[in-house]
């Protein structure tokens, strides 16, 4: 089993850990460590893949059921609903070894947490969720749990994503962006040459805008292309039927 590190100056307190394909029980095309219980993957497989996933954490992790939405699941929903089935795109918290997780294979993983590492977060940010405004919900709610904080306090680590080079989208996606009313760069949509109303969208730069136009400026990664590197990554525009890995904050006792 192989993991990546995340490279970025958090508090030593704060703990992360993004998963690959590699070290896992399931078969093509879900080989070999696919995470995710909703693509098709034999359960039981997904349930040992989980169980591998687990022993590098401190306690069991807070999977969710992601819809491209911009709900953030926090202690207290969570302590009104124990035991339930976790709906949210993003999730935040102050609890020391709570284990927050997003599971992607092209979408955006942004792991949150603060200068002092008293509250972290996780986000999945598809270009939908994204255009929505689920990184502004995931920063409100990081602020709202540590009150001491600002915007400016924060760090944001941006996981492996689809590249600016292999994320073709068409009209309607940039449509959507502008129509959001929320700040972007025009020049995260390159128009390609000889493809009308086809362009090639940076979901790095795309998220950066907006985090910095919410007051968040030490935002870190971005290096990644999830097409590109089949090695270490499941990725759905590529391979279609696919597994998922997962990307993993928490703050230790």
């Amino acid at each position: 089993m192989s993991f990546i590190n995340p490279q970025w100056p958090a508090p030593s307190s704060i703990q992360t850990l993004v998963s690959t394909r590699a070290g896992g029980v399931s078969k093509h095309p879900y080989d070999s460590l696919n995470l995710g219980d909703h693509v098709g993957d034999q359960i039981e497989n997904v349930l040992a893949n989980r169980a591998i996933f687990a022993k590098a954490l401190p306690s069991k992790p807070l999977w969710l059921k992601q819809t491209h939405s911009t709900v953030v699941s926090t202690p207290e929903t969570r302590k009104a609903k124990p035991g339930d089935l976790i709906d949210a795109d993003a999730s935040v918290t102050n609890i020391a070894n709570e284990v927050l997780v997003i599971m992607t294979a092209d979408c955006l993983p942004a792991l949150f947490t603060n200068s002092k590492g008293t509250v972290v977060g996780a986000a999945h940010a598809g270009w939908r969720g994204l255009c929505a405004g689920v990184l502004e919900s995931t920063v409100a709610e990081m602020l709202r749990l540590s009150k001491e904080s600002s915007a400016s306090d924060l760090l944001v680590w941006l996981g492996p994503s689809i590249g600016p080079a292999s994320f073709e989208v068409g009209e309607d996606v940039v449509k959507a962006f502008r129509d959001s009313e929320l700040p972007f760069s025009e020049h995260a949509f390159q128009p390609i040459a000889d493809k009308s109303g086809k362009f090639l969208a940076d979901i790095y730069r795309l998220a950066s805008d907006r985090l910095q136009a919410c007051g968040v400026t030490s935002i870190f990664g971005g290096q990644y292309c999830t097409v590109r590197d089949s090695e270490q990554f499941f990725s759905y525009r590529r391979d279609g039927q696919t597994g998922r890995f997962a990307s993993a904050i928490w703050i230790a006792k």
